[in-house]
């Protein structure tokens, strides 16, 4: 058995959809997250070509000290998928028809009442000098070969069908195999405060980790920064964990909204449920992309009734009611907008809150008063309206982000 320290895995995913950014490579986000949690490190991972050569090269300049190759893509049943035939020729093997995966592929076909083409019975073709993983997502199974002490495995690209083989048969051999020390991760998410200051706020935290043993990790995005805590100690030091994840949310609440895999949307959703209350919006920069965040969660409509989209200056008065002296003296990108189109929204939908978006997106519209990246959120309540002024940057997909991650925090801590 080999100790988890010493095990180094490295990633190897075929596809020229991946080299010309036609597809997003998630496979290798995915493997590092999985085999990291069972204690194992990926150490390389790089993206080929569906070419013979260049599947060899790879093969060949495995990196040094790695115990397992997993090799992803090109086992489809179209002839530029290759990856069998050319695995066949490195480990000097054949391939040979698998009965029990033609079982397999016969029989998914027949459930769903479809014709099988000979490029699919052909997908029951394998190495003989491998042991096949089971497929139980689609037609095209793994492989597991072993040549000079060094793993090779080699799965289908297609995101569902490689995470059902790995969960279910690499990981449990790896486990049988090696000597895993699970590592143990527990990441906070926080909104509306950049990296470094937020560095800054939490020193004293962070120091107070080091003491432990626990390592922290700055993982920031656009408007977001992930503090991923982690011990290699595994589940031993779970409760420690969660003390000082409840020490950071005392310290900055207004930025601490989750943890994992929340989502400002899932978080927002679960308040609204849980008081009863509901919510809509009247958006301007953001275009309607605020509600559809809102609405990304299964059960929305239970506490989301509606969106008023007023892009132009006469929306914002016919439809929301916004005063044309409002509009001439402060402008559509001003605080008294914004409360006027939360407030007037909050009771044209009938909703409990209401926010609103009004700003200057970008490239173009700014000036020395209004520059490009301000933006003004209202929020509309039974306790009031007010409406908060942000500055964000030049770029424009940027700025609705931000405006959207804003809006969403900012009505979070008036719930």
């Amino acid at each position: 058995m080999l100790n988890s320290q010493k095990m180094r895995i490295e990633i190897i995913c075929i596809g020229d959809e991946l080299l010309i950014g036609q597809t997003i490579n998630t496979n290798a986000s995915w493997l590092g997250q999985t085999f990291s949690s069972i204690g194992a490190q990926v150490v390389k991972s790089s993206c080929i070509a569906d070419d013979k050569n260049e599947i060899i090269s790879a093969l060949n300049h495995v990196s040094e000290g790695i115990h397992a190759v997993i090799i992803t893509g090109g086992l489809g049943p179209t002839k530029d998928d290759i990856t069998k035939h050319t695995l066949c020729e490195y480990f000097n093997t054949e391939l040979e028809i698998h009965a029990p995966t033609l079982e397999k592929i016969q029989a998914f076909f027949a459930a769903r009442n479809r014709p099988m083409l000979e490029s699919n019975n052909l997908q029951a073709a394998l190495p003989k000098d491998c042991t096949i993983l089971t497929n139980n997502y689609g037609t095209a199974a793994g492989m597991w070969f072993e040549k000079n002490g060094l793993i090779y495995i080699s799965l289908p690209g297609v995101p569902y069908e490689m995470k059902g083989i790995i969960s279910e048969e690499v990981v449990p051999r790896f486990q049988e195999r090696f000597q895993l020390n699970s590592i143990y991760h527990k990441t906070a998410l926080t909104q509306g405060l950049g990296e470094s200051f937020l560095a800054e706020k939490i020193k004293d935290w962070e120091e107070a980790l080091k003491v432990q043993k626990l390592s922290l990790a700055y993982l920031p995005s656009p408007g977001i920064v992930k503090l991923r805590i982690t011990s290699f100690k595994g589940q031993r030091d779970a409760l420690l964990i969660d003390r000082y994840m409840s020490e950071l949310n005392l310290l900055i609440p207004e930025y601490f909204y989750g943890f994992d895999d929340d989502t400002l949307p899932s978080v927002i959703g679960g308040i609204l449920k849980e008081k009863r209350k509901t919510v809509g919006t009247v958006e301007s920069c953001t275009s309607g992309l605020l509600a559809s965040q809102l609405t990304s969660i299964p059960g929305s409509s239970a506490y989301f009734l509606g969106s008023i989209l007023s892009y132009s200056n006469d929306l914002k008065m016919n439809l929301v009611g916004v005063k044309k002296d409002t509009l001439e003296k402060f402008g559509a990108v001003s605080e008294q907008t914004a409360i006027e189109m939360a407030d007037a929204g909050r009771k044209i939908l009938g909703v409990d809150f209401c926010i609103s978006t009004t700003g200057i997106a970008g490239p173009d519209g700014g000036s020395v008063e209004k520059p490009v990246g301000l933006v003004w959120i209202g929020i509309s309540s039974e306790n009031g309206t007010f409406a908060k002024k942000y500055r964000f940057g030049d770029h424009r997909e940027r700025n609705i982000l931000m405006t959207i991650l804003s809006a969403q925090n900012l009505l979070r801590l008036n719930l």
